[in-house]
């Protein structure tokens, strides 16, 4: 294996989420693609001193780099996986997977009464085809789905032509039997219409009935037949989500969204090509001073400096200057070239899904020791510290007015978070809503261990606090005999955005350092106190959830309980809220951008 290529550091920075990976050899070529339910254990699992097959140690001696995208579910990695695979050719793959086709649901169009059935092959029937599905599973699981609600037939016409009474299909209620006219013209081509909009997606109609029926099920105290009314709803939801990796769809674009800061930007490009998307690439441009429309448009031009652009190009943020953008990129295509943020339909998903890996690419990049290691000696310079700091801890509390208190503890090492090392303290026999003892009650306790030689003690204490806090954290320090250990608070600043951060030090004479948001030490500080609070609200969340015996949801603010049974009604029922992505959420009712991104965080703690 390449000895610049770190896959222990690699593989430490990956999520557990799913997606895809691709191998690179040293002269760029692609080795091979996979998929993965979670990313890390997945790829990880190739660079076990255990994993001995032949073909796996010749894979890995020749991984020179990687790069993952992330999906939203298995489904989604699958069928990317099969755009990669069908488009590039990979080395490792063309030999190792068929070629199949994926199957799709097709409905003839030269019957009265339609058939709905599986299909796998060149499209070129008459007729209406719903797909593609990821395996032949999927798409047979949907047809039963479908016909327990609709009844619609999936015999051939010859069989149909025959039937002199109804089939098995019509006993277990399947299929309403028109080939012996147990069912009209009229009201089968009614279902047919309504299997149709669930399968495109316009199904609020139908949907809202079977809530209805679903609700007065429930009221007549039909427990079963509501689970089953639910449990339809949620499949329903789970057919219109159209995926973003594979559509039905004939256009060629370019997706490109970008996250960060001034100095630390990331962007994900994802090119789609004929509805099919292939993946995406991660840079990190050097943009020290430009905002960022300003960062972005001077990237795309010198993206475009080697390749022509396709027709539409979507990004995630408006571009002041998008109109000449496109010009410019015109007269390099030869045609038009239309450049706009891409809000609704199909685009918006595909922009969802490049946000989330420029996201992703930059936790990852700050993961790598690399990179952690230059926050980290910026750290020590900026702080005025003897040594860049090998170890550090930061504390957070959370509650609800004051209920439900829980603080937390993150670690952090050389190579970034140290999640085994992650601490919580219920904290009790506190005044409700007394942050600055439930503080010090936590770190009361942490340093009691500390030291009494149990846990290594930090080469700084990071504090979620202005000098209140700090002053008193001091007071704990001194009375564990810890009175030497390094420790300092951040405090957000008069408007408490991002990058107006104040770093606050023991010594009261010592005035308030304030970084600024191009401060590359301040976002090592950003990245650790981040994490404390994301720590200590999931696990207020789920003390919340436990001691009150509530839904997630419940925990949620700004979610009241209307919202949360339309949510549920919409979804049709908690697993189908947890499964969906933030745009899913965002088109549910009441649920605007800002509740659905808050929903999805809460839901999704650190993914």
């Amino acid at each position: 294996m390449s000895g610049s290529f770190d896959s222990k550091e690699f593989v430490a920075s990956l999520p557990r989420r799913p997606g895809v990976y691709r191998m690179f050899a040293l002269d760029g070529s692609l080795l091979y693609v996979g998929k993965a339910k979670s990313l890390r254990d997945r790829v990880g699992s190739y660079f076990l001193p255990s994993n001995v097959l032949l073909k796996v140690q010749t894979l890995v001696t020749q991984i020179a780099s990687m790069e993952v995208t992330v999906t939203r579910s298995e489904t989604e990695a699958l069928l990317l996986e099969h755009n990669l695979i069908k488009a590039l050719h990979p080395k490792y793959n063309v030999v190792m997977r068929d070629d199949k086709s994926f199957p799709y649901l097709w409905l003839s169009a030269d019957h009265e009464f339609p058939r709905l059935s599986v299909y796998r092959g060149s499209r070129s029937l008459s007729g209406r085809f719903f797909g593609p599905y990821p395996n032949a599973s999927a798409v047979s699981e949907s047809l039963q789905y479908l016909q327990k609600i609709f009844r619609l037939r999936n015999c051939r016409d010859s069989y149909f032509a025959h039937r002199s009474r109804p089939c098995l299909q019509h006993q277990i209620r399947r299929c309403s039997a028109p080939c012996v006219d147990l069912i009209s013209k009229t009201d089968y081509g009614r279902d047919v219409d309504a299997a149709v909009q669930v399968l495109e997606g316009r199904n609020d109609e139908v949907q809202k009935q079977l809530a209805l029926r679903m609700d007065e099920a429930s009221e007549r105290l039909e427990f079963e037949r509501a689970a089953a009314l639910r449990d339809q709803i949620a499949v329903i939801k789970e057919l219109q989500a159209q995926q973003v990796v594979a559509a039905d769809d004939e256009r060629d674009v370019d997706i490109f969204a970008i996250t960060g800061d001034p100095g630390g930007y990331a962007i994900s490009v994802m090119p789609v090509r004929g509805g099919r998307s292939l993946g995406t690439r991660g840079f990190f441009p050097k943009a020290a001073f430009a905002e960022t429309p300003e960062a972005m448009s001077s990237f795309i031009m010198q993206y475009y400096g080697a390749t022509s652009p396709p027709p539409a190009i979507y990004t995630n943020i408006i571009l002041d200057d998008a109109e000449s953008l496109a010009e410019a990129l015109a007269s390099i295509a030869g045609r038009s070239v239309r450049v706009r943020r891409a809000q609704r339909g199909l685009a918006a998903r595909w922009v969802e899904m490049a946000s989330e890996n420029a996201s992703n690419a930059l936790r990852m990049r700050l993961a790598r020791k690399d990179g952690y290691e230059a926050l980290l000696a910026a750290l020590a310079e900026e702080l005025e510290l003897p040594e860049a700091p090998q170890r550090m801890e930061c504390f957070d509390i959370s509650h609800t007015q004051g209920e439900g208190t829980v603080a937390s503890c993150v670690v952090f090492g050389r190579e970034g978070p140290l999640k085994k090392d992650y601490r919580r303290f219920n904290i009790e026999g506190v005044t409700p809503g007394d942050d600055y003892g439930a503080l010090r009650e936590a770190i009361s306790r942490r340093y009691a261990r500390i030291a009494a030689g149990e846990i290594q003690k930090p080469d700084l204490l990071v504090i979620d606090g202005g000098p209140a806090q700090l002053a008193g954290v001091l007071e704990v320090l001194f009375g564990a005999g810890l009175a030497d250990q390094s420790v300092i608070g951040i405090s957000k600043g008069p408007d408490r955005r991002a990058g107006q951060e104040r770093i606050h030090f023991p010594d009261v004479e010592r005035p308030p350092l304030i970084p600024g948001p191009q401060s590359v030490a301040l976002k090592a500080i950003q990245r650790i106190r981040d994490e404390a609070h994301r720590f200590a609200i999931t696990g207020h969340r789920r003390r919340r959830a436990k001691r009150f015996n509530e839904s997630i949801l419940e925990t949620v603010p700004g979610l009241g309980p209307a919202k949360r049974r339309a949510l549920l009604q919409h979804f049709g029922g908690l697993q189908g809220v947890l499964k969906a992505g933030q745009m899913d959420l965002e088109r549910a009712p009441g649920i605007g951008p800002a509740l659905a991104r808050k929903l999805y965080d809460a839901l999704h703690p650190g993914g």
